[in-house]
């Protein structure tokens, strides 16, 4: 018998077929639960040692010793596919990109976090790990050790305006905003957004999320005019792209973005910007993060794009059913 190998498996309920939950990225798919891997639930962590004594003892007694090799090793095979999927995050300096790597970090029994910052200093930040890789989006060979070997990716990357300088707010009128120079919305949402999606096709990356905003379907909404970026139509355009992919993805427009607490709110599902026209059309940043990571776990959420806001705090009931959420969800763009 080998020594004992630990393994840190989260197993689904008794009598459920390991490799369809927690999460859907093992590659056992259907067939996992055809022989006898489907019987082993109990706790989760133990050893290979163990489970395989779990197998002799429901095994036919007459099980020839290679049989049961062939068992133990789709059951090894197993156990290794059954690993967390990896998941980056880029814009993981930002305000909600730092809110999603830290949840993803915080439930690392669903999954292993990686996060992709643009400077050393957003990598400082967010506190500096290992599996925080410094790349520029505009820059395709930069963010290849960062997709490498992910399963999954969310994109949350954006090109943000700055205020003028002299605006004073007590004479009236309207601050002005420029973008820096190689930092415009065509460069970072349209470009670097596409660089990001080739390099985790090429990966062989099993889903990507990806943040965008409402808007987009009026040219006239008052972001595009902001240092004359167009920002709304560049983002549009790289979620097209990514729809035309072939990838499964999740497109989920976010509505105003609040830094309010999050899980406290009902969440709101729309459609072609239907929500700017009510008075629900913002939502908490930590929200708009955890509905990145539910969509990870439901093939609802799957080829779907979405507008998101939710109803003030206290209104409503707290969304806590997300499979239900991606399910009201009828547009693929």
């Amino acid at each position: 018998m080998e020594a004992a190998t630990r393994v840190s498996w989260t197993f689904p309920p008794s009598g459920v077929a390991v490799g369809c939950r927690p999460h859907k990225f093992c590659s056992l798919g259907v067939g996992c639960s055809r022989g006898s891997i489907s019987s082993i639930t109990g706790d989760s962590n133990y050893t290979l040692n163990a489970i395989h004594n779990r197998l002799v003892a429901s095994s036919s007694p007459s099980l020839s010793s290679s049989s049961w090799r062939s068992k133990r090793r789709v059951f090894v095979g197993a156990a290794a596919m059954m690993a967390p999927p990896t998941v980056l995050v880029t814009g993981a300096g930002g305000r909600t990109g730092q809110i999603v790597y830290k949840k993803l970090k915080e439930r690392s029994d669903q999954f292993v976090g990686r996060g992709l910052v643009r400077t050393p200093e957003s990598k400082g930040k967010i506190g500096g790990a290992n599996d925080v890789f410094v790349g520029d989006i505009r820059d395709p060979d930069s963010i290849v050790p960062a997709i490498q070997g992910i399963d999954a990716l969310i994109i949350l990357t954006s090109a943000v305006p700055k205020m003028k300088p002299g605006f004073d707010p007590t004479q009236g009128g309207r601050p002005e905003f420029y973008f820096e120079d190689g930092a415009n919305p065509e460069q970072v949402d349209w470009i670097g957004q596409k660089n990001q999606i080739d390099a985790a096709k090429a990966a062989g990356v099993k889903q990507i999320v990806l943040v965008g905003s409402m808007g987009g379907t009026n040219l006239n909404n008052p972001l595009n005019s902001l240092g004359n970026g167009n920002i709304l139509v560049w983002k549009r355009k790289a979620e097209q792209y990514l729809a035309d992919s072939g990838i499964p993805y999740t497109i989920i427009r976010a509505g105003g973005l609040q830094d309010k607490d999050g899980g406290v709110r009902e969440l709101l599902i729309g459609k072609d910007d239907e929500l700017l026209e009510t008075e629900t059309r913002t939502i908490a940043r930590p929200d708009v993060a955890e509905v990145c990571l539910q969509a990870l776990l439901y093939e609802e959420a799957k080829f779907k794009a979405f507008d998101l806001a939710s109803k003030p705090e206290g209104d409503g009931t707290p969304t806590k059913d997300f499979k239900e959420l991606f399910s009201k969800v009828m547009t693929k763009f």
